[in-house]
């Protein structure tokens, strides 16, 4: 009777960060990459039986950026962009010391993003600023289906009732919601039945928002293929944007999220900028079974 020998279980060295609730599970890959990503994410981003975390974020070598950012959703679908994501790999590639820059460049597949490294007199990151890009408001380039060239406080039916959207992309598509109160909203059943509402073919992020000031505001975010998170920057922009195109808020604004706050400009280039914080938590290994 012969018996086989069992495989050592790989091991995937990992940083645990947070943008503001907004927490991922990150891998240096500028060496090598895991092989089966989306199931690696789907593992790693188990909050019961793995590391626990919205997702995973690879950090790669990139040939016209300094870095090249890749993200899968915790269901295993990868991700064009995310803004608390990108502010996190700014900390990352400075604390660890792959860049002494503090202007980086991050190719994604949303188009190259530029990071600003804000630092205190101890020379610590303390916060950075993204330049997002313009956000995009034509209806075929979000994508979302309407009849219009855009989507502005557009009546889609619902099981609740009717809601009023705003589509915006800002490199991954977003549903704004204007409410009263965030605390009336019926979230868990809204968010996942707008998220794959026909309207988008490619399924979208929904925001409701809650005007507080002309520079002030609330958000609740369900992100597509994850669920609620506790903040979304791309989400957050696409609010600020959304909110000022409809003579809601001004230009800058701070947006209250259930893990912090962000502050987001529309700059009179088109340009918008989210400045917030990123947090290392804990470094480990992941023994993935083979």
């Amino acid at each position: 009777m012969t018996s086989s020998a069992k495989k050592a279980p790989e091991v995937i060295k990992f940083t645990k960060m947070h943008g503001i609730g907004n927490d991922y599970i990150y891998i240096n890959c500028m060496e090598s990459v895991p092989e089966r990503l989306p199931d690696l994410a789907i593992e790693m981003s188990d909050r019961h039986f793995g590391v626990g975390g919205d997702g995973i974020v690879l950090i790669c070598p990139s040939e016209i950026a300094d870095f090249r950012m890749r993200m899968f959703n915790n269901d295993g679908s990868e991700a064009r962009m995310c803004g608390n994501a990108s502010r996190c790999i700014a900390k990352y590639v400075h604390d660890h010391g792959l860049t002494d820059k503090q202007r980086i460049n991050l190719e994604t597949l949303s188009g190259i993003k530029v990071l600003s490294l804000n630092m205190n007199d101890e020379g610590e990151v303390e916060s950075v600023t993204v330049d997002m890009g313009e956000p995009e408001l034509e209806a075929a380039s979000v994508p979302v289906v309407t009849a219009s060239e855009k989507m502005v406080e557009e009546t889609v039916e619902t099981s609740s009732g009717f809601v009023k959207v705003t589509a915006v992309s800002m490199g991954n598509p977003h549903g704004v919601i204007f409410v009263d109160r965030i605390e009336d909203v019926d979230f868990d059943k809204l968010g996942p039945e707008l998220e794959h509402h026909p309207m988008w073919p490619d399924r979208a992020n929904i925001e409701f928002l809650q005007i507080l000031s002309p520079s002030e505001a609330r958000m609740r975010v369900w992100e597509r293929g994850t669920g609620e998170t506790l903040a979304c920057g791309t989400g957050a922009c696409a609010s600020a944007v959304a909110a000022a195109l409809t003579g809601r808020c001004d230009r800058k604004v701070t947006i209250h999220l259930r893990g912090g706050d962000l502050t987001i400009e529309w700059c009179a280039d088109g340009h918008v900028m989210m400045t917030g914080s990123a947090t290392e938590v804990f470094e480990g290994n992941y023994y993935r079974q083979r």
